[in-house]
């Protein structure tokens, strides 16, 4: 087979079976060959009959013999010194030898080896780039360098353009740059890079791989499997340098376009250091010898450009590189002290020493609050322990005025802990994106002591004034004072005040020396210290590089590893032990672990790392942490969580009384009013129970009763609930693994599932060909005599795949079911109370009239409660039978909240709501229809829809679905998924879902599936 490829401007003719019979008459390898990508040289992949992969690298001509020997050498000298490492292997020819000398088809010779093909892709190709997999990459690099730490060649001290020791040749470049900004950025790095260049030649040398870039870094994993380094390939740039420029230099890959440049440097520097161990000097190298690599790379393409004009690629490679050096704002003296951190190493030089020292004053410093505070009691305003404040994305100042007044006692000092996740930091400035379920900083990095305001504030131990402000802002710090601090052996180190009397701005000026145990500030009132409950945030800081005068005094929780560093707990300088100050938040392990003790292993957990929720609030849920999650998944909160309407009635009705219905209260009857005020005429008898299953088991009874029949016709993959009845009618339960199976008195029919099922949308007759399914199903029960009781049905089937049945089926069904002598029932479990956003219930898109309409978890917003409504002549025949009786259904507080649910929708036009939201849902999730091959079909209804993910076949896309809900979950979005095989997206938030919550799904969801496509 002939083929062309083009370098160089040059056409170059190549037989692959030439070098397929060089293949098998050297190395004895019958295989397959295609041609790889290379700029010089030619690289074939070759596959034998076994499926066992070689790599044939047959140099330019000309290649000069050390070059490829050093290669060779140095994988050798790898799989000798760590056998382990995803380095791929020479493999020798017949002889022996581990290159040889072979003409090409054109006769001219070439340099030849052979290498072990590696499995996976590169790197490059790879997505998701998560943080694990980039520790990893960093681990990888790291053993490679210190395999080759004592590798030797004469070659390895060459003199080429991507030695980045070398890298100052790029100074009498830059006017090739055409932008003047350009230039000078260019030039900025170069200077900077020449005073590091002393530096770099204390360090030693050694061998180094020289260029780990996004295409030399194999990595297996697709879909649900986990990413990992498979392979470390191409030698082809060895030399000798400092270690920390090969780090560098992979670094100025990894961090190309990715969401968080620093969190992935951290990563990489953090995972190099756990296989070959670096300095602190070597890790405040990383950052400009990145930004150096960047400026030859950008510089070297701007060369090649002007040589070869006509090759777009040259400057679109370019692109990445820019837009990281031009667009990412990053404080190098910050960053080192992150780097470090993940290292764990002191975050500046000498903050070891400050901690040994304050560590042995502890004890001997003033009371900051003028008393010993040992005694003093602690206050949580954790996510766990707290409701501070009701709502978690708005503090409003009279809220934020009365902050822990429950631990007021008669002005007696009480302490708020260090590193506790709390919620109070509700505005968008403590967000890190663009939406409520992005990042944000929750873990406070300080202690507070709350005391009356005026209280003066004592000096813990002598210091400078090195920032004195006022600030104004809302819920700001109002008067802060900091101050310098050196210690004896002469390390700096700093202490923060907030929300003082901003008094202490006229008293104080910067250069102030402030003697230990001086009064120099008092805390201030909530008028004048940023609008919180009179305290002093006290906090500690090793460094202020990249903080300065504007201290975080919250951190993200995902990136504590650098706050507990750079700001650790200040306990000691206030005389009391650590573990007194500090938060620890329950332990989702702790609690994991106990759930796998105490319950039934098939209490199934939600995404491959579950995640524990302890707030909520609308449509946004928080765990330990205090991360927000955008919950689009749960539809119990129908009106939102912790909805305030909901928690007031709740208190209210329990500060009275709870009984049941037993005894007469109106709030029975005003919720049974309420109710059939939704409802058909026809429908007028409720029954009030604890929950969804409880009103199905309860709806097979009066189907029963009301016609002397047993047998029911169920679609297949329906759900009705938990208890041993609706099992039976639930083919989702009885037909899963480990089911008991259909029962003789059911007879199941295909779900009218016009994507996928029998009959097609394409066919204006498949309403009624699904519901002449119907037929066989009531012949069969008539045939054994068991009779029809009725027909049972999730109105759109929502286990079965968020099923929009087409128009007209349930009423063609419903006359079959009634010709039969049976009723029907509509579970409106899912469907009801407005979600769907045209209509109330399911059953008015059918145009069907059902004889009993059931509701569930909805109704109650997360409390148990049921209900069934049906017509008088069923009731009546019910009532012919034992006493009716639910402890709690129907009890004065769960018709309480029932009613006041209905209302709230109605209220805050909730149902209107989910018909908008269900809109740009549904445009959104069109137009990604159209621009992933993955989504099937989107379906639905208001804010009850379905997302089909498929193959490339058409087939159900089960790994992708799993792959999408826990990259969603990761994205902070929860989501479910549902249908026979487990393939369709569920999207079915509370009904109070807004057009940011919307984007956010819609954004994430296309995100993902890019992912999917690169997979």
């Amino acid at each position: 087979m002939d083929c062309q490829f083009s370098a160089d401007g040059e056409t170059i003719i190549m037989n692959l079976q030439h070098w397929a019979d060089a293949l098998n008459s050297h190395w004895g390898i019958t295989a397959d060959l295609r041609r790889l990508d290379g700029e010089y040289d030619l690289n074939f992949i070759a596959t034998d009959t076994e499926g066992t992969g070689y790599i044939l690298k047959a140099m330019r001509p000309g290649c000069e013999a050390w070059l490829v020997e050093m290669q060779v050498q140095a994988f050798q000298h790898i799989a000798t010194r760590s056998p382990d490492l995803p380095c791929p292997r020479v493999i020798p020819a017949a002889d022996g030898a581990a290159m040889l000398s072979l003409p090409d088809a054109e006769g001219a010779a070439r340099l030849c080896w052979v290498l072990e093909c590696l499995p996976g892709k590169c790197y490059a190709n790879t997505a998701p780039k998560t943080l694990s997999l980039i520790h990893e990459v960093g681990a990888v690099l790291g053993g490679a360098g210190k395999a080759l730490a004592d590798f030797q060649h004469p070659g390895l001290q060459r003199d080429f353009k991507w030695d980045l020791m070398r890298a100052g040749w790029v100074g009498s470049e830059i006017d090739s740059i055409a932008e003047p900004a350009r230039q000078s950025l260019i030039r900025e790095i170069d200077t900077e890079f020449a005073k590091l260049e002393p530096v770099l030649a204390t360090l030693p040398k050694q061998a180094i791989h020289n260029d780990a870039n996004d295409y030399n870094i194999m990595v297996t994993g697709e879909l649900t499997a986990p990413r990992r380094v498979s392979g470390l390939i191409d030698l082809g740039d060895i030399c000798a340098a400092p270690r920390v420029c090969d780090l560098a230099i992979a670094a100025a890959y990894i961090v190309l376009d990715h969401a968080d440049p620093e969190a992935a440097l951290a990563a990489l520097v953090a995972g190099y250091h756990s296989a070959y161990p670096l300095t602190p000097q070597e890790v405040d190298l990383v950052y400009p010898l990145l930004r150096m690599r960047l400026a030859v790379s950008v510089v070297n393409s701007t060369l090649m450009a002007a040589e070869n004009p006509d090759d777009p690629y040259v400057t679109i490679s370019q692109a990445p590189a820019w837009r990281f050096l031009e667009g990412v704002d990053i404080h190098p003296g910050l960053l080192s002290a992150r780097l470090r951190a993940a290292c764990d190493m002191p975050v500046v030089d000498g903050a070891d020493r400050v901690m040994q020292w304050i560590e042995s004053e502890r004890g001997n410093f003033a009371n900051l609050m003028g008393e010993d505070l040992s005694d003093a009691p602690m206050g949580s305003l954790s996510v766990e322990n707290s409701t501070w404040p009701q709502n978690p994305f708005h503090m409003p100042l009279a809220e934020a005025a009365r902050v822990g007044e429950e631990f007021e006692d008669g002005g007696k000092i009480w302490l708020g802990y260090y590193h506790e996740p709390r919620l109070i930091y509700a505005e968008p400035a403590f967000r890190k994106g663009p939406y409520k379920a992005s990042n944000r900083r929750t873990v406070h990095l300080a202690v507070d002591a709350f005391a009356p305001a005026g209280t003066p504030m004592f000096a813990p131990l002598a210091g400078e004034v090195f920032v004195v402000e006022n600030r104004t802002g809302h819920l700001d710090y109002g008067g802060v004072i900091i101050l310098r601090h050196v210690t004896p052996a002469g390390d700096p180190f700093y202490t923060l005040y907030g929300h003082l009397n901003p008094e202490c701005c006229t008293r104080l000026k910067v250069g102030d020396q402030i003697e230990q145990g001086a009064a120099f500030c008092r805390l201030g009132d909530a008028s004048m210290n940023g609008g919180w409950a009179p305290h002093v945030h006290f906090q500690l800081a090793l460094t202020t590089q990249g903080i300065e005068a504007d201290w975080p005094g919250v951190g993200d929780p995902d990136e504590m590893y650098l706050w507990r560093a750079v700001c650790p707990n200040p306990a000691a300088l206030l005389n009391l032990p650590d573990d007194k100050c500090r938060y620890e938040p329950t332990s989702k392990e702790a609690i994991q672990q106990g759930r796998k003790d105490h319950f039934g292993g098939n209490l199934s957990l939600t995404y491959a790392d579950p995640v524990m929720l302890v707030r909520g609030w609308k449509h946004h849920l928080f765990d330990e942490w205090g991360r927000p999650y955008l919950d689009a998944y749960n539809n119990v909160p129908h009106v939102g969580h912790a909805h305030p309407r909901i928690q007031a009635i709740a208190a209210d009705q329990l500060k009275r009384m709870n009984s049941n219905t037993r005894y007469l209260h109106p709030a029975q009857t005003a919720f049974a009013d309420k109710i059939l005020s939704k409802l058909p005429d026809h429908l007028e008898v409720c029954f009030f129970v604890n929950s969804g299953s409880e009103a199905n088991e309860l709806a097979l009874r009066l189907a029963r009763a009301h016609t002397g029949a047993k047998g029911m016709v169920t679609p297949d993959h329906g759900y009705h609930g938990n208890t041993t009845g609706a099992i039976d009618v639930s083919a989702y339960k009885f037909n899963a693994k480990g089911g008991i199976g259909k029962s003789d008195w059911v007879e199941l029919v295909e779900v009218a599932d016009d994507y996928r099922g029998s009959y097609r949308r394409d066919d204006p007759n498949r309403a009624q060909k699904f519901a002449d399914l119907v037929d066989p199903a009531i012949a069969a029960l008539q045939q054994r005599g068991q009779g029809i009781a009725g027909f049972i049905a999730e109105t759109f089937p929502s286990v079965g795949g968020q099923i929009i049945p087409p128009k007209g089926y349930l009423p063609a069904v419903y006359d079959k079911i009634r010709a039969a002598g049976g009723i029907c029932i509509a579970d409106e479990v899912q469907t009801g109370l407005g979600r769907l956003g045209e209509y109330y219930f399911g059953f008015e898109h059918q145009g069907a009239s059902p004889d009993i309409v059931v509701m569930g978890k909805p109704i109650g917003n997360g409390h148990p409660i049921g209900v069934l409504v049906t017509t008088r002549a069923i009731a009546d025949s019910f009532a012919k039978g034992p006493e009716f009786f639910s402890t709690f259904g129907g009890s004065t507080l769960s018709c309480r909240m029932g009613k006041e649910v209905l209302d709230i929708v109605d209220d805050e036009a909730l149902q209107q709501n989910a018909r908008m939201m269900g809109a740009e849902l549904i445009t959104g999730l069109t137009a990604l229809q159209d621009k992933h091959a993955s989504i099937g079909d989107v379906r639905g209804m208001g804010l009850f829809l379905g997302v089909e993910l498929i193959t490339e076949d058409g087939s159900e896309a089960t790994q992708i679905c799993s792959y999408v809900k826990n990259r969603m979950r990761d994205h902070r979005i929860l989501i479910g998924s549902e249908g026979p095989k487990d393939n369709i997206l569920k999207i079915r938030p509370p009904l109070t879902i807004d057009s940011e919550g919307v984007e956010m799904i819609l954004a994430a969801l296309d995100s993902i599936l890019s992912e999917v496509s690169q997979s």
